[in-house]
């Protein structure tokens, strides 16, 4: 739940909605109280004064002890919640209405006395309480004479022990009980509408982010592939990885454009040199037609027509690499024996064979599973190899052909007798229209041939690597899937 912006807002939000209302019943417990002890202090502002003009002080300004007694025996009657204490200029109590023993305090702090005297107070102001020390309550509070400074202060406390009880009754009462109840199911239903709010302003980001974790490669049901983190968060982590695909398919672009420069350069250069050179003997063959022996004539018509299959050769290779390059390529695939196979390409290559004397030597395994291929993609795979290895063995020499099986997979090795490739070359050997130093130095070959090899093996889910062979030589090893 957590995992999502939406679950984390609604967290923040209930615990937030949690500290409200403990906030709000906090404050309408505490405000209630306040204001209990206000109205309370308010109404009997002038009580201590009251009981002093009953006859509490005599014509000299003495207290009279059997007044005092009266009074502090009604008030008991009348109000048990009021307490009511005599005080001297310097705060002792020198006598009060509690019940013996019950008082705590000697003396009591005169400041907030002097404060509830002064010309209109801000309420409630709260004393000491003689009964409890350290508790603060209302009180009414009078001088007693007319001294200046007063020698006595009547002190009522309007909160007592008996008020105290009745006010912690209040936490408990129905009306309580109805305010608090009435804060949470406000609480309740404003959070409430804000999840259903939430979840409306998270959505259209919930589907935002699995709109866009399409074009980034992520398909939607992977939800055990998504990073860690809310919508916000997966959506950035998308974001990154649609730059860092943008960016790698710029330099794709950028490679396949450079690519395609080379090619096209490299495609022209092999067309013009064969075009040129037929173009140049057919000329000559036409301006000394009359000129030219019968010998001569046939030299000129032989390397017209070596060019003209040479150009052949490449407009074929160029068309078999653009098919299997197109994305529409689909492979009819089928199990067939790839020795057999190889023995059909050295039968069809037989004539060539024996115009360059060279022979092909067969190993055949016992039990050699068949292929699951393309036969005809894989026939000019086989043809191009053998044809590459022929074109560099010397005359008089053969061509290695072996076949092993392992882990599925069915590799036939083709090894010839040349003088193997210069290490600086096996990087780009597999490479469109690359041809060693040597096959360009001989004219030989189009660039093209182990490149459709590699292509071919890559289409069946195969590979072709090529190396120098410890006994001299080059070893080509096609790989491919077993049936």
């Amino acid at each position: 739940m957590l995992r999502t912006l939406y679950g984390r807002m609604a967290a923040a939000l209930l615990v937030l909605f949690v500290a409200l209302a403990c906030f709000l019943v906090g404050v309408q417990v505490w405000g209630t109280q306040r204001f209990q002890l206000e109205a309370n202090q308010r109404l009997n502002r002038d009580l201590a004064a009251n009981l002093i003009g009953q006859g509490l002080v005599g014509p000299g300004g003495e207290v009279r002890g059997e007044t005092l007694q009266d009074v502090f025996h009604a008030m008991m009657v009348v109000n048990p919640s009021i307490e009511v204490y005599l005080l001297d200029a310097q705060g002792r109590i020198l006598t009060y209405s509690a019940p013996p023993g019950r008082v705590q305090m000697e003396r009591i702090s005169l400041d907030p006395v002097r404060v509830f005297l002064a010309p209109d107070p801000m309420l409630p102001v709260l004393g000491d309480d003689p009964r409890h020390p350290g508790r603060r309550t209302v009180f009414s509070a009078a001088p007693v004479g007319a001294a200046d400074p007063p020698a006595n202060y009547l002190y009522v406390v309007l909160a007592g022990e008996q008020y105290q009880t009745a006010s912690e009754a209040l936490r408990t009462s129905q009306v309580t009980r109805l305010a608090v109840g009435l804060v949470l199911a406000a609480a309740v239903a404003v959070l409430f509408a804000a999840l259903v709010l939430f979840s409306l302003l998270t959505r259209r980001l919930r589907r935002l982010a699995v709109d866009v974790a399409g074009p980034a490669g992520e398909p939607p049901a992977a939800a055990g592939a998504q990073p860690a983190g809310d919508e916000v968060d997966r959506l950035e982590a998308t974001f990154r990885r649609l730059t860092t695909r943008i960016q790698q398919q710029l330099e794709a672009l950028r490679g396949a454009d450079e690519e395609r420069r080379r090619l096209v350069s490299n495609i022209s250069h092999d067309l013009k040199t064969p075009l040129a050179s037929m173009q140049g003997h057919l000329e000559t063959l036409l301006l000394k037609e009359d000129k030219l022996g019968v010998d001569e004539r046939r030299q000129y018509l032989q390397t017209a027509v070596s060019n003209a299959q040479r150009l052949g050769r490449l407009t074929t290779e160029l068309f078999d690499l653009a098919r299997l390059d197109a994305p529409e390529m689909r492979l009819e695939r089928e199990a067939f024996p790839l020795a057999e196979l190889v023995q059909d390409v050295v039968q069809k290559l037989r004539v060539a064979l024996e115009q360059v004397g060279v022979e092909v030597a067969f190993q055949v395994p016992s039990a050699l599973p068949p292929v699951d291929g393309d036969l005809g993609l894989v026939e000019r795979a086989v043809e191009n190899l053998l044809t590459n290895a022929v074109r560099h063995s010397p005359e008089g020499g053969a061509v290695q052909v072996a076949f092993d099986a392992a882990g599925g997979r069915v590799r036939l090795r083709v090894r010839d007798q040349g003088p193997g490739i210069p290490p600086d070359e096996f990087p780009q050997l597999f490479e469109r229209f690359y041809r060693g130093g040597r096959s360009r130095a001989r004219g030989e070959g189009t660039g093209l041939g182990l490149a459709i090899v590699r292509r071919i093996a890559e289409l069946h889910g195969g590979r072709v690597t090529a190396a120098n062979h410890p006994e001299g030589g080059a070893e080509f090893v096609l790989e491919l899937p077993a049936a």
